[in-house]
């Protein structure tokens, strides 16, 4: 069973007995962990799953026959052209860094996501925690009142051996919201209060039992968080409802544009790491039709994402995160379309004190291989943990008793965060 249908039953099972959806086993309110720590760095992580195309977005070859279709534009930054649908954020570079020396081995989406978000290969005998779960082990909480990490839009990263307490709060739709954890009409907040202790006691035995399993105390700490939301006024930030309809239609009214909206007022209420996840960059046909639709999608929600944080200042601590699972061939198959391609692909990273204003990474002359300074997904993992202060080499033991970090050996890239 895997973590969201672990989280999927207990929610049933709590619904059956007091009438919520997501209701907990203790009368506590939120348990902040580590709330208030040293490092109040934040994190969007916006990931194009399905592998997004380098040659049409960040790493185009002006005059070669892989460009086909897609024409190239100039940017801010002299000597840096992106692919024609990066309009607005060809406006914003020099404040992104972009990585055009990315790869790795493997070419199939489930792998290479798994790769991207936990910085080791997917084994059968260990599951990994995401970066979202391992921001919150190694950097704690900011908000007493809000999760410490949210997934937009489909499934995130997993908590892995860190358990359940680690896990992101899922979001499907960011139209939508946080569903199901408000408190029903007909169910006044003493009566709430009664079945919580009448749970509490109906399960004190077992939880005498269980008092040192990590996984019935990560639950625990999951209802207790449930409930501190209900109570508060926290839910405020899962509502785009509150944003005028202007805003909501300059970030475009798709999931991801939404998603880019719901992750921007996440981190404005206290949220250390936010994934938004968009799909639909798995191009094998007709990828110069699916651009034409995909990028100024993706280009317009990104773009209208830095400008807000920058406008209000809260670029500097918030870093954002453009990835991918892997790049695509640029050559153009039978069916005018690109496939999958791990030997080069690229990603961009913008805010927390990052250099903006480069190319970090080259290909050859037909974008098919990394030709100087080749990044590694561990590496690049490194980097963003270094960029939002966490300390990137410190060592987590699993149940079993082996040690695993963030960035599994990967190394910070001074040029971009120093």
């Amino acid at each position: 069973m895997n973590e969201f249908d672990r989280r999927r039953f207990m929610g049933q099972v709590a619904s059956s007995m007091l009438g919520v959806t997501a209701a907990p086993l203790a009368a506590n309110a939120l348990d902040a962990d580590k709330a208030g720590s040293s490092s109040r760095k934040q994190v969007i992580y916006l990931f194009m799953t399905g592998a997004m195309s380098h040659v049409d977005t960040f790493d185009p070859k002006p005059g070669s026959e892989v460009q086909g279709d897609t024409k190239v534009i100039n940017t801010r930054t002299s000597g840096v052209k992106f692919g024609e649908y990066m309009k607005k954020l060809a406006g914003l570079s020099n404040d992104l860094a972009i990585l055009r020396g990315m790869s790795q081995e493997t070419g199939a989406h489930g792998p290479g996501q798994y790769l991207m978000r936990t910085s080791y290969k997917e084994i059968a005998t260990t599951s990994h925690p995401g970066l979202g779960s391992w921001v919150q082990r190694l950097g704690g909480r900011i908000s007493k009142k809000l999760p410490a990490s949210v997934s937009i839009g489909g499934k995130g990263g997993s908590p892995g051996y860190l358990g359940a307490k680690y896990a992101p709060v899922p979001v499907g739709d960011p139209n939508q919201g946080l569903q199901n954890v408000k408190m029903p009409s007909y169910l006044k907040e003493d009566h709430f209060d009664r079945r919580l202790r009448l749970t509490a006691s109906i399960d004190q035995n077992f939880r005498a039992l269980a008092q040192n399993n990590q996984h019935v105390n990560g639950y625990d700490d999951l209802y207790r968080e449930a409930v501190g939301l209900m109570k508060s006024d926290g839910l405020k930030a899962f509502d785009l409802n509150e944003e005028d309809d202007s805003v909501r239609d300059k970030y475009g009214r798709n999931r991801l544009g939404q998603g880019c909206l719901l992750a921007r007022r996440l981190v404005e209420s206290g949220v250390r790491f936010v994934e938004v996840i968009s799909g639909g960059w798995d191009m094998h046909r007709g990828v110069f039709d699916s651009m034409a639709n995909k990028g100024p999608e993706m280009d317009n929600a990104v773009g209208s994402l830095l400008e807000d944080l920058k406008q209000s200042g809260m670029l500097k601590n918030t870093l954002v995160v453009i990835g991918t699972e892997f790049g695509r061939k640029p050559n153009i198959n039978v069916n005018v379309g690109r496939d999958h391609h791990p030997a080069a692909f690229s990603t961009v990273l913008a805010g927390a004190g990052i250099q903006g204003g480069q190319v970090y990474g080259q290909t050859d002359s037909d974008a098919f291989y990394v030709e100087d300074q080749s990044v590694s997904v561990q590496d690049f993992n490194a980097t963003i943990a270094k960029a939002i202060d966490l300390p990137y080499e410190e060592e987590i033991l699993s149940p079993t008793g082996r040690p695993f970090t963030i960035s599994n050996g990967g190394t910070p890239i001074k040029e971009i965060v120093g």
